[in-house]
């Protein structure tokens, strides 16, 4: 990976450790749903201003179909699940499990195309990583379990993603268009089920607190943060993006006990620490 990607790389976990903390926040105020339907709407019409001013085009009819996919795996289902995930357990726990994204990347581009093959020293990280998982969840609560199965299930959906859009570099689009692009399909998918669920004209008003915390997501968190993913995503790859999971839970903990006094078990600390192994292990086979 070339230093500029690498630098990319780092910002990009920030930002994205940070939204963690910043869900926290806006559900302190908001329903699930109207936390991601603000996030991508308002990440959408920011980026669409933004792209206009530098006199950008709008993604090409035929890109349409992939991008629908795109907002689907990479914004919609795994917001969501985030989202609904918060409501159960902290931030940095949910940045924990959000690690998983490379071992689900490496499974996916296996069955999913010729030149990722999963080799068995590559398995052996996969089944590291993933007993992470099992000791973390292993005394939790029903409520923590399933929490930590749906970080899981977004964990997924971001893997997929991840090979998906290697297409898009092919395809001859832009960072920012795909970006857009994604960003604009995820909002019109949210935005019926938003409606229906959450009734936003009778919500009581969240707070100032949760309505910045909706603004600096999706302004930083989102819009930036995926003008920064493409590049990376065109330049070095699939699972060298999804390596930026090494870099998000410590800046996801750290906010979190500074921020929001957060702390983890025992437990927590150990599967970190065997999904840190099982993704070390698995670049270390791949160089």
């Amino acid at each position: 990976m070339p230093r500029s990607d690498l630098i990319r790389l780092f910002c990009l976990s920030l930002l994205w450790g940070g939204s963690f903390i910043l869900v926290a926040i806006a559900l302190q105020g908001l329903p699930a749903l109207s936390v991601v339907m603000g996030r991508v709407g308002l990440a959408a019409v920011i980026l669409a201003l933004a792209l206009a001013l530098r006199g950008v085009p709008l993604p090409p009819r035929q890109a349409v179909p992939a991008l629908l996919v795109m907002g689907l795996l990479n914004n919609a289902v795994p917001f969501t699940l985030f989202a609904l995930a918060q409501g159960q357990i902290g931030g940095g726990l949910a940045a924990i499990v959000n690690a998983t994204t490379p071992l689900w990347t490496v499974i996916v581009a296996h069955l999913a195309t010729t030149d990722e093959r999963l080799t068995p020293a590559r398995l052996a990280g996969v089944a590291t990583g993933f007993a992470g998982v099992v000791v973390m969840a292993g005394r939790s609560s029903g409520g923590e379990v399933w929490a930590i199965v749906a970080c899981l299930g977004a964990a997924l959906s971001y893997g997929c993603a991840s090979v998906w859009g290697r297409r898009f570099r092919a395809m001859g689009l832009l960072p920012a268009q795909t970006a857009l692009g994604q960003l604009i399909a995820s909002s019109l998918m949210i935005l019926p089920v938003w409606l229906l669920v959450d009734h936003p004209w009778a919500l009581p008003f969240p707070g100032w607190g949760p309505l910045a915390a909706v603004g600096v997501l999706a302004a930083a968190s989102t819009a930036f943060a995926y003008l920064l993913f493409f590049r990376i995503l065109a330049g070095s790859g699939a699972v060298a993006i999804s390596l930026v999971t090494f870099l998000i839970p410590v800046s996801a903990v750290a906010m979190g006990v500074a921020f929001l006094g957060e702390s983890l078990l025992p437990r927590h600390l150990a599967g970190m620490a065997l999904i840190a192994a099982g993704l070390w292990f698995l670049q270390r086979r791949r160089a």
